[in-house]
C-alpha cells in the first residue's frame, strides 16, 4: 500500500478523502439537506410577502424584501453549517463507525479541516440554492462580491466549528437539539435577520453587538445591498477572530480524543 502523502505535516490523501466523505453525506441526501432548507426560507418570505404586506414597507431607502433575502440567505447557510457538522460527528459517535475515521492515519487538523469543510459546502451549497430560488421573487444584486463570499466562506465556518464542538461534546440528538434550540435558532433570529438593529432601543442595540450572528448577517446584507447596521470591518475582524479562536479550541479537543476514544 502506498504511503499517505504528506506536506508540511498534512496527510493530503487523507483529507481529501475525509472532506469527500463529508459532502458526498449530504449530497445523497439532498432532498432533506438542500431542498428542504431552501423551502422553508422561501416560506418565510412568502409569509412576509402575503400575509405581513412585506413588499409594501420600506427599511430606510431599501424595499422591505430586499433588505430580508440576504438576512434568511446568510441564516440558511449557518443553520445548515452548524446542522451538517454536528450530526456527522454524532451520529458517528452512536452509531459507533467514528472509529473509522479514528483509526487511519488522519491527524486532528485533518479531521478537524474535513468535519469543517463538510459544514462550510454544505452552508454554502444551501446559500446558492436559496438565492437562486428568491431571485424569481425578489430584484436584488450583489454590491461586492468579495465581502460576500468572505461571509459566505467565514460565516459558515463559524458555525461549522461550532457544529464539530457541539458533536463532540454531546452524547444524543438531546444534546444537539438543546444547542440548537436555545442557542443556534435564538442568536440567529436574533441578529438582525428581519429587522434593522437600528429600529431596536438603544440598550438592545448595544445587546446585538455581542451576537457573533449579527456580524455575519450584517455583512452579508452589506454585500448585497451596500447597507450595513456596522461597519463591514468590524464583521470582518469579529469573523475572523471567533473562526480562529473557535478553530484552535475544537482542533484541541480532537486531539485530546474528548469523548470520541472510547
Amino acid at each position: 500500500m502506498d504511503a499517505p502523502r504528506r506536506f508540511a505535516g498534512i496527510n493530503w490523501r487523507g483529507l481529501y478523502t475525509l472532506c469527500l466523505k463529508e459532502t458526498l453525506r449530504f449530497v445523497d441526501s439532498w432532498m432533506q439537506t438542500i431542498l428542504g432548507p431552501a423551502i422553508s426560507s422561501l416560506l418565510f418570505l412568502a409569509v412576509f410577502v402575503l400575509a405581513l404586506h412585506g413588499e409594501e414597507r420600506m427599511v430606510g431607502d431599501l424595499p422591505f424584501l430586499e433588505f430580508l433575502a440576504p438576512g434568511l440567505i446568510a441564516m440558511t447557510v449557518v443553520q445548515n453549517a452548524f446542522a451538517n457538522s454536528s450530526f456527522s460527528i454524532l451520529v458517528s459517535k452512536l452509531q459507533g463507525n467514528i472509529v473509522d475515521v479514528l483509526m487511519p492515519p488522519l491527524g486532528a487538523i485533518e479531521l478537524t479541516i474535513g468535519y469543517v469543510f463538510g459544514g462550510v459546502a454544505r452552508g454554502v451549497v444551501c446559500g446558492v440554492t436559496v438565492a437562486a430560488g428568491m431571485a424569481l421573487f425578489v430584484p436584488f444584486s450583489i454590491y461586492d462580491p468579495l465581502v460576500l463570499l468572505f461571509h459566505a466562506i467565514f460565516g459558515s465556518m463559524m458555525l461549522s466549528l461550532f457544529g464539530v464542538l457541539a458533536g463532540v461534546i454531546s452524547d444524543k440528538f438531546d444534546h444537539i437539539g438543546s444547542i440548537t434550540n436555545f442557542l443556534v435558532s435564538p442568536l440567529a433570529f436574533l441578529s438582525g435577520t428581519f429587522y434593522s438593529i437600528a429600529n431596536l432601543p438603544e440598550f438592545f442595540q448595544k445587546a446585538a453587538l455581542f451576537n457573533p450572528f449579527f456580524y455575519m448577517i450584517d455583512g452579508f446584507r452589506f454585500a448585497f445591498t451596500g447597507h450595513a447596521d456596522a461597519a463591514p470591518i468590524v464583521g470582518v475582524a469579529v469573523m475572523l477572530t471567533i473562526d480562529v479562536l473557535m478553530f484552535a479550541l475544537v482542533y484541541r479537543l480532537i486531539r485530546a480524543g474528548y469523548k470520541l476514544k472510547a
